[in-house]
């Protein structure tokens, strides 16, 4: 048997109000329609919800009982109004995001930690890979959004980019090391030096090879590669290794161990910002998580 759960909730109000005209004040009804339709839900039943007494309608066991399940059902009414207020204003739902291993260290989750605090409401998640992991992962509609640099939408009709900071390239080494003494680093020093080289399928690792022959560095001497950046870090601090990061990501690891060199090139420019499929919108939830960038 059916019934229509707006009648349902009608009876709570009733009974909450204690009256028939009181209960149709709150809802916005007339008595009459009020009357009408507890009496469409008494038909359906096929069975009284009142006792009358006088001119007084008291509640019965049975419509007491059905109220609670009116009760239940305002109560989720209400609960889903929230909840879509809060979905409009990006309090709630959830946000799936990609990011290279490098982005997702710190710099990502420190953020995603402050805004799962202010939206306890919301779920994240988070999915770390390389450049065609992460397309990947756009294309199937796995992740929302990646947050990355600018480079890992190029070449692509498919993925729009928009930029929230310029996470510049730098070349990184330990404190303390021979070239932190030197006036100006140049690209003769640089060809001296015993490098740390990223993976090979990873971005950066294109971008620093093409910045420095650029540079005039017409080769390095590679003795080690690395694709975790608490690996990177780690060898770094402890040798005379020298290697590339994203200057605005790894700020938070350098504490007092770890420096960027005086040297810099164009090509060290590196755009970081949101990249999604074309044709797709953003939510309210997207828009809130990114402001903290901008």
């Amino acid at each position: 048997m059916k019934f229509d759960p707006k009648h349902l909730a009608q009876l709570s109000v009733i009974v909450e109000a204690g009256s028939f005209q009181s209960a149709a004040d709150r809802l916005g009804l007339t008595q009459p329609a009020l009357s009408r339709n507890m009496k469409s839900l008494e038909e359906r039943l096929g069975a009284g919800l009142f006792n009358r007494d006088g001119r007084k309608s008291i509640p019965n066991a049975l419509g007491l009982r059905l109220a609670r399940n009116g009760q239940a059902i305002r109560l989720a009414q209400e609960q889903a109004s929230v909840l879509a207020d809060q979905s409009a204003q990006g309090a709630v739902g959830e946000l799936r995001i990609g990011a290279p291993p490098i982005v997702a260290g710190r710099f990502l989750s420190s953020a995603m930690a402050k805004f799962i605090r202010e939206n306890p409401n919301c779920v994240v998640e988070m999915r770390t890979g390389l450049v065609h992991e992460l397309r990947s992962m756009l294309e199937r509609s796995q992740v929302d959004f990646v947050l990355g640099p600018q480079s890992l939408a190029d070449p692509s009709e498919q993925l729009d980019f928009k930029q929230l900071i310029d996470d510049r390239v730098g070349i990184l080494c330990r404190a303390g090391h021979p070239l932190t003494k030197r006036r100006h680093v140049m690209a003769s020093d640089l060809e001296a030096q015993i490098w740390l080289a990223h993976s090979r399928g990873s971005l950066l690792r294109q971008q620093t090879e093409a910045a420095m022959m650029a540079s005039g560095v017409t080769a390095m001497h590679i003795v080690c590669e690395a694709d975790s950046i608490r690996s990177v870090l780690e060898i770094i601090a402890e040798t005379d290794l020298i290697t590339t990061m994203p200057r605005a990501t790894t700020a938070s690891y350098l504490e007092d161990r770890l420096v960027f060199l005086d040297f810099d090139h164009p090509q060290f420019h590196r755009p970081l910002g949101s990249i999604r499929r074309s044709g797709t919108s953003r939510n309210p939830i997207e828009d809130k998580f990114l402001s903290a960038f901008t």
